[in-house]
């Protein structure tokens, strides 16, 4: 039916319709809605004044009807009435933050205690040693209340009924005294993580007996726990074994004073005086209750927990704390004194004294009994639990690094009798470790000198690796005077070059590295680099024993040193990745290093000393890159690589930058978005090429940009998905096309329709198969586009590439039969440009068909014989879809082809007008599967087109009046 297919010359002028608009006053989503008296919509702008002042707002209230409201209201006015109680997530955060900020500023306003503590962050340490100090050896505790007997019987102690105040004391006295030997269970073996579970058992025994009233009994398992402190059968447990007994002491003391406190505000105004006196008498009580303790470790630990309800015996805490520290000294066993001296100091900040006095004479009553650490009968101890003398003196750690913490918080007075007093002590390393911890770092700085003589003179105890890694990290946040910088690092690394073993040395300098890449000048940097890979390449074992103090020295000196350029071009530090032995260790590193380029570096750089030295370490990337690579971090690594690609530009000389993606594209070989991105690079640089040139190349820019041209033509075929090797060469093609390359424009363009038929058909995407129709027919449409302008070669024939593109669809097998339909019906409108004089877009310089046939009669033959196969294409299209009744799809595409029938076919010709009239038949007979007022809006527009075609193309328009009046008439 289409063999008479000739198309119509246009006689007009093609003009873009704009919806018309109107100005607004309200936004549709706002609460307030413009209606009119009886609520239609209000008029537009050019209305008149009156009109729009019959209109009223309606204010979109929440408890009005639905029906008055919802009535008035437009649809989008509608929804915003549905998400006004809505709050937007960033909205709701911020009020989730003022009020945080709110309830914490009442918090400081009412219990400025807990800051104190927070400030000291006992919590974090508490988490901390948990996790530190841990044993695999076997554990045992003691106590009397872990039975398998129910809670009824558990909480059974018979209290008689007392009327003497006399007797009710005797009684309890006489209970505290049943706490007998042989009352006690003994359970031995017990692994760490069955030890904490007893322990928690006993934390909830005691909270349970508080509650059932039953106090005695809560302060006998206060009492028991105490003396559990006692034990240092397994010495590396120790400070674990002190946390979780005191946490079980801090319960017992918030209970105790929680009690009180209700007792004393209970009650009416006028009993409050009343009540206070009888809560001091019950706090009292406590307090004697506690003296009447046998053993001196339990009765110091109960009453430190409970030290807080001195406050409702009106005295003075200072004296209180005194005199605890004193009796602390009756504690033999130094260890245990010290986290005893501890919890003393950790209850006693709580209670916020000003007086640091008792915190002062508990450290100094330490240093007195310092030496008995390192006396005989400790270290027989140490020789039967098989534990030497340094992992015993960090047991101290958390201990000592509390107490001094606390006492120099927001407090200096006491630094320099302190740092006095501990250079005359003979082994003290721990010591100087907790100082430096515990110690402002400004002050540390102010006598930097001084501390690295005191840390060179110590002996045994701490080693100097872990005394000079402690200066190192407090020197990173606060150095010394510039003029004495340099001198200070070499007077501490005078001391570090000393040490021998490589373990010792990699542990010292590695919190050294912040300090030299902030304060040092580059030169410096790259020495120490190098000393580190001198000493630590000799040995194999100990660079991958060390990877990790390897890693954060690089992490560190990346981070604070601010030039990365300038980092890339030293010396050293591209052997120091050498230091990584295990390839995983060395890629990981060079990804890190990428990373910090691309995020801190310049943003172009065209050093070829930075060039070359992060191609070094993209190749490393590049070479880990296989088959077995996960494509995570295939995609990591080449997001990397792409990264430093793009920012490489050497500004005009564009002969160097192909070289460099020439080389590039030789380095980066297992990786195909690096090879896309090269692609995408050499085409940005042959467009740069032209618009430097304006279009008009010379004989040396044309033979540059064929170079560049041929770069992506043979650096695609090497990706190995066919979609991007589509989309590349068409791109490509594109370019060279602009740039009046046309033999490789063409080349680009085949093979790009030759790879249609190794497309594959479907693809997963998270899982799912989806068909690639979507994206074939975008890509040929796209195609077809660029083959509007490209001028057909001598050696090919008329429109080759459309004929290719024509053969290439037929064998490709697609998912839906309107696949084929819809790019065919570009090709209809491909092919209705190329029969116009003049083409509606041009390229400057390149001479397309309109010029090269200038409307030649037998190039116009050509070209209607092609509408006629492609009409019939879509028809045999169509009669598929209709046997499987696709009567919507058929119907749809019947209007499409219709439009376009009548838009370029003269209709003059009997075939023509006939399939016109047919497919509109077509249409109007599958109308109730289609969208309502759908082929209303399609006449619509061919009425409108009519009229335009009456004045200039009588005759075109009287066949189509024809068409339209037999499809009305059918309707």
């Amino acid at each position: 039916m289409a063999s008479e297919w000739v198309c119509a010359p246009r006689l007009y002028e093609v003009t873009k319709n704009y919806f018309p608009s109107y100005q607004t006053f309200e936004h549709p989503l706002k609460l307030f809605a413009v209606v009119d008296s009886k609520g239609t919509r209000a008029p537009s702008l050019g209305s008149n004044a009156s009109s729009r002042s019959s209109s009223l707002s309606v204010l979109a209230d929440p408890l009005a009807a639905p029906s008055t409201l919802d009535a008035a209201l437009d649809p989008l006015s509608q929804f915003a009435k549905q998400e006004q109680d809505a709050i937007d997530p960033l909205t709701q955060m911020a009020s989730e933050y003022e009020s945080f900020k709110k309830v914490k500023s009442k918090i400081r306003d009412k219990e400025p205690l807990d800051v104190l503590e927070d400030s000291l962050n006992w919590n974090s340490r508490r988490l901390t040693i948990l996790n530190k100090f841990t044993t695999s050896e076997k554990l045992s505790i003691s106590t009397s209340f872990l039975t398998t007997s129910t809670s009824s019987q558990l909480g059974t102690d018979t209290i008689k009924v007392q009327t003497v105040v006399s007797d009710k004391v005797k009684f309890r006295l006489e209970q505290l005294d049943d706490f007998e030997d042989g009352s006690v269970r003994h359970m031995m073996d017990l692994t760490q993580q069955e030890y904490i579970q007893r322990i928690e058992q006993l934390n909830h025994e005691l909270v349970q007996s508080w509650h059932n009233d039953q106090r005695v009994k809560a302060l006998k398992i206060a009492i028991q726990c105490s003396k559990i402190l006692a034990d240092t059968s397994v010495l590396s447990f120790y400070p674990s074994q002190f946390v979780l007994i005191t946490d079980i002491l801090d319960i017992f003391g918030k209970l105790v004073y929680d009690r009180l406190k209700q007792k004393s505000i209970s009650g009416p105004e006028s009993m409050r005086q009343a009540n206070a006196d009888s809560a001091r008498d019950t706090c009292q009580n406590w307090f004697f209750k506690i003296a009447s303790i046998r053993e001196l470790l339990p009765r110091l630990y109960v009453e430190m927990a409970i030290l807080k309800c001195y406050e409702f015996l009106n005295e003075s805490y200072d004296d209180a704390l005194l005199r605890l520290t004193k009796a602390l000294r009756g504690i033999g066993d130094p260890l245990v004194a010290v986290y005893a001296r501890c919890y003393l100091v950790r209850t006693g900040v709580l209670l916020q004294t000003p007086n640091k006095a008792y915190i002062y004479q508990n450290f100094r009553d330490f240093l007195y009994i310092y030496q008995t650490i390192f006396s005989g009968s400790i270290r027989s101890e140490l020789n039967r639990q098989r534990v030497d003398m340094s992992a015993y003196l960090t047991l101290y750690g958390p201990a000592l690094n509390f107490i001094l913490e606390a006492l120099v918080h927001k407090n200096s007075l006491y630094n320099e009798e302190i740092l006095k007093e501990v250079q005359s002590i003979k082994n003290n390393g721990t010591i100087l470790m907790a100082i430096l911890h515990a110690f402002q770092p400004e002050f540390i700085a102010a006598h930097a000198f001084e501390f690295v003589n005191i840390l060179s003179a110590s002996t045994e105890g701490i080693s100097k690796s872990q005394l000079f890694k402690a200066l190192g990290t407090s020197m990173s946040t606060c150095s010394p005077l510039c003029e004495s910088k340099q001198t200070f690092l070499l007077e501490v690394f005078k001391t570090i070059n000393t040490f021998t073993d490589p373990n010792e040395y990699i542990i010292s300098v590695e919190s050294w590295a912040q300090y030299i890449a902030t304060n040092m000048p580059i030169a410096e940097v790259n020495r120490f680099l190098g000393e580190i890979h001198n000493r630590i390449s000799i040995s194999k074992a100990v660079c991958e024993k060390h990877h990790q103090q390897l890693r954060n020295i690089l992490d560190k000196v990346l981070q604070y040193q601010k030039n990365i350029e300038l980092l890339l071009v030293q010396e050293h530090f591209l052997s120091y990745l050498d230091l990584f032995q295990k390839e995983s260790l060395k890629v990981e590193a060079c990804k890190h290093i990428l990373d910090i380029y691309k995020r801190n570096g310049n943003e172009s750089t065209n050093d070829p000393v930075v060039i070359n030295a992060l191609m070094y370490i993209g190749k490393i990337l590049n070479d880990y890159v296989n088959a077995l690579t996960v494509e995570d971090e295939r995609r990591q690594i080449s997001h990397l690589i792409c990264s430093f690609i793009r920012k490489v530009h050497f500004g005009t000389d564009f002969e160097k930058q192909l070289s460099f993606y020439v080389e590039a594209r030789g380095t980066f070989s297992n990786l195909d978005s690096v090879y896309n991105t090269l692609v995408h690079s050499v085409n940005k640089l042959a467009m740069e090429t032209c618009q430097i040139v304006k279009y008009k190349h010379s004989r040396k820019t044309l033979s540059f940009v064929k170079a560049c041209v041929a770069f992506c033509f043979i650096t695609i075929p090497s990706i190995t998905s066919i979609q991007q090797q589509m989309d590349l060469y068409l791109l490509s093609g594109q370019v060279a096309l602009v740039n009046n390359c046309l033999g490789q424009a063409d080349a680009c363009f085949e093979e790009a329709l030759n790879l249609v038929g190794d497309l594959q058909n479907t693809i997963d995407i998270d899982g799912k198969s989806r068909t690639m129709d979507v994206y074939l027919i975008s890509f040929l449409n796209n195609m077809l586009a660029t083959l509007v302008l490209v001028p057909d070669s001598p050696d090919q024939g008329v429109l080759y590439l459309l004929r290719l593109l024509l053969d290439v669809i037929q064998k490709y097998s697609f998912a839906h039969e309107s696949g084929p339909a819809n790019i065919y019906l570009n090709a209809l409108d491909m092919l209705y440009v190329q029969s116009l004089e003049t083409f509606p877009y041009h390229i400057p310089g390149v001479i397309s068909n309109d010029e090269l046939y200038g409307h030649d009669p037998k190039f116009l033959g050509e070209v209607n014989n092609l509408c006629a196969f492609v009409v019939e294409e879509i028809l045999r299209c169509l009669s598929q879809l209709g046997s499987i009744q696709q009567y919507k799809l058929q119907a749809t595409l019947s209007l499409e082809l219709l439009v376009r029938i009548v838009r370029y076919a003269d209709l003059s010709k009997e075939q023509i007008y006939l399939l016109a009239l047919n497919l509109g038949l077509l249409a109007l007979k599958h109308e109730s599967h289609m969208e309502p007022k759908y082929i209303m809006r399609v006449l619509k527009s061919l009425e409108d087109y009519q009229k335009i075609l009456q004045n200039i193309y009588p005759s075109q328009a009287s066949y189509l009046q024809q068409i339209l009046v037999r499809l009305q008439s059918k309707q």
